[in-house]
C-alpha cells in the first residue's frame, strides 16, 4: 500500500510531457551550393514555439534542392536556405529576385549573401565610344551567387552550365524594371557597400 501510495504520489507531482513538434535539421556542416541528398538531414523534436517559418514538410521535402547558405551541424533548416522563392523571405513586399550576369566573374568571389550592392552598367567601347557608368540599383543584398565558398553552383538546372558568373539580387520593383536584361546594354558591375547605420 505504501509503495502504491508513493507512485500515484511521484505520478502527481511529475509533470505531464510537454508538447512537441517536428523540425529538420542539418546531420553535420553542409557547405553552401551543396545539393541535398538523403541522410543531409534528420528528424527533431522541439517545443512548437520553436518551429521556425518555412521548416520542410518532410526529410526529403528539400531533396535535390541547393543550399543559397552553409549549415551547421544541428542547425535547423528552412526556405530561406534553399535557392527559390525561399530566399526573399524578411524583404520588403514587392521585392524580387533578379539573376545579373556580371562582365568580371572573377570578382564574384568577394561576395556572399547578405552583402550589400550598387550595380552599375557600363556602356560604350571605351574606344570608339567612350564608355559611362550608371548606377542601375542602390544597395540592393545579395541574396545567391554562381560562387559559393569557392565552389561553382547553380540557379540554373544543373545541367546548364552558362551559370557562371550569375548573381542574384533582392531588388525592389522600379530597381528590378532597370535591372531586367541590362546586361544586354552593356557590362554589369558591382560596387561594394556599407550597410546605413542602424
Amino acid at each position: 500500500m505504501l509503495c502504491i501510495a508513493a507512485g500515484l504520489t511521484v505520478q502527481q507531482l511529475t509533470p505531464a510531457p510537454a508538447d512537441t513538434a517536428t523540425a529538420f535539421a542539418a546531420v553535420a556542416d553542409l557547405p553552401a551550393g551543396k545539393t541535398l541528398e538523403p541522410g543531409d538531414v534528420r528528424m527533431m523534436s522541439i517545443p512548437p514555439g520553436l518551429v521556425p517559418a518555412g521548416s520542410p514538410g518532410g526529410e526529403n521535402a528539400f531533396e535535390g534542392k541547393q543550399l543559397a547558405a552553409p549549415l551547421r551541424q544541428g542547425q535547423l533548416l528552412t526556405d530561406a536556405q534553399i535557392l527559390g522563392p525561399g530566399l526573399l523571405a524578411g524583404s520588403p513586399p514587392g521585392s524580387a529576385a533578379v539573376p545579373l550576369r556580371m562582365a568580371d566573374p572573377a570578382s564574384i568571389r568577394l561576395l556572399s549573401p547578405g552583402q550589400l550592392v550598387n550595380v552599375v552598367l557600363t556602356a560604350g567601347s571605351g574606344f570608339e565610344q567612350a564608355a559611362e557608368g550608371q548606377i542601375l540599383a542602390e544597395a540592393v543584398p545579395v541574396l545567391w551567387t554562381s560562387v559559393q565558398g569557392g565552389k561553382t553552383g547553380q540557379w540554373l538546372p544543373a545541367a546548364d552550365a552558362d551559370a557562371d558568373g550569375l548573381i542574384v539580387v533582392a531588388a525592389a520593383a522600379d530597381q528590378a524594371r532597370r535591372l531586367a536584361g541590362a546586361s544586354t546594354q552593356g557590362k554589369l558591375f558591382f560596387v561594394l557597400v556599407a550597410a546605413a547605420p542602424g
